[in-house]
């Protein structure tokens, strides 16, 4: 198997991919001591039945630039297939600045197929490919070299069972013209705001047991100085403190150095120094914020008049809808859509786009009583009203 460690071999390889329908992608990398991603190694697979047109690149050599593969990735007539390809994306986005298009991601298209929510690549291996994804290698530490000949051939099995997996959801969709379907929900990954970590709204990812105005607003601050800090020193946020911390001096207000040494949760290294300071500015800049600038929990679904026996026929409806296309449920509607739409809203993911098709225009009909559902045997059929 070839490894890439120089650029003319990277450009030579891309150019012959540029004049394939498809590459398969993978990577492997670490975060356990990063608060980004530290990209380790790539593998790529052009179209065919063995390893002998599939490589891994080294991104750890010196010298090796990436700009071939970037343009590949900007490159329109060759698709680049991924699986479950939203923390790949982040690290070509956040290091290079380019989401590969046009993107085909292996998880989504077979959700859209009926292979249930969130399937997993060695699932898809066995149940296409009718392979055996090898787990020996799964907890390597990808920046430790050499690699061995077994990481070696683990992870190019990420990329050359790859093929099979996309020629045929790839056939699998233009049978059924689900197309539209899986691009619709590509549209999240490929946007760039998804992988943009804003500061100012990483308090909305804490959770917390009081949604007090100024108790949030102590909660945002903190959070606030936690991301950017993190971001600014690239360590995990966790490593500045954690979300119980975090919880906890938002409520006990530390206004001194002594007062942060009582904290019961707070990391040792965290009580003193840039941190320690950093907190207790972000606690008093809580305080002190102005009533209209005060953070507010959107509480409008809490309160949700809900009618129980039309939210139990949406149940239903939905149940019957997934049989019979084949779709898993909680991709077509979760629950907390279905409580939603019986409470009279419409603004609902269910009710837009490939969704609507399957299941949300029944859903309306069904809300303004025009159809009737019915048990058919095993089967729940709509009467017409």
């Amino acid at each position: 198997m070839q490894t890439i460690t120089k650029t003319e071999e990277l450009a030579a390889f891309c150019e012959q991919a540029k004049d394939q329908p498809y590459v398969t992608v993978d990577t492997e990398f670490l975060r356990e001591r990063t608060y980004y991603s530290k990209l380790c190694l790539i593998q790529l697979a052009l179209p065919g039945k063995d390893d002998s047109n599939a490589v891994l690149v080294d991104p750890l050599v010196d010298g090796l630039s990436l700009d071939p593969l970037i343009d590949l990735f900007r490159n329109e007539d060759v698709v680049k297939v991924f699986h479950a390809a939203r923390q790949d994306l982040e690290i070509f986005f956040i290091d290079y600045k380019v989401i590969p298009s046009p993107l085909f991601d292996t998880q989504v298209a077979a959700m859209v197929c009926g292979f249930g929510e969130q399937v997993g690549y060695e699932t898809l291996v066995k149940r296409i490919a009718k392979a055996q994804v090898d787990k020996s290698s799964r907890f390597t530490d990808w920046s430790r070299r050499p690699l061995t000949d077994a990481q070696k051939t683990y992870a190019l099995a990420d990329v050359t069972h790859l093929r099979q997996v996309y020629e045929f959801l790839a056939r699998k969709l233009e049978e059924t013209n689900r197309q539209p379907w899986v691009a619709e929900e590509l549209n999240t990954l490929t946007a760039p705001e998804t992988y943009i970590s804003r500061p100012e709204e990483a308090w909305q990812r804490v959770r917390t047991r009081s949604n007090a105005p100024k108790f949030l607003a102590i909660v945002r601050e903190l959070a606030a100085f936690r991301e950017d800090y993190a971001q600014t020193r690239n360590i995990p946020r966790n490593r500045v403190f954690k979300d119980d911390a975090l919880v906890e001096l938002a409520s006990t207000k530390p206004v001194t150095h002594a007062d942060l040494g009582r904290s019961r949760l707070l990391l040792r290294e965290a009580r003193k120094g840039d941190i320690a300071d950093g907190i207790l500015k972000a606690v008093q800049d809580g305080l002190n914020c102005p009533k209209a600038k005060l953070p507010q929990v959107d509480q409008s679904r809490d309160k949700l008049q809900v009618n129980p026996a039309l939210a139990d026929l949406l149940r239903v409806l939905l149940k019957a809808r997934t049989e019979s296309s084949g779709v898993a449920s909680k991709l077509i509607a979760p629950a907390a859509d279905l409580d939603a739409i019986a409470a009279g809203l419409r603004d609902v993911p269910a009710l837009s786009g490939w969704r609507r098709t399957v299941f949300g225009e029944d859903a309306l009909r069904l809300c303004e009583g025009k159809i009737a559902l019915a048990a058919k045997g095993r089967n729940v059929a709509v009467i017409e009203l």
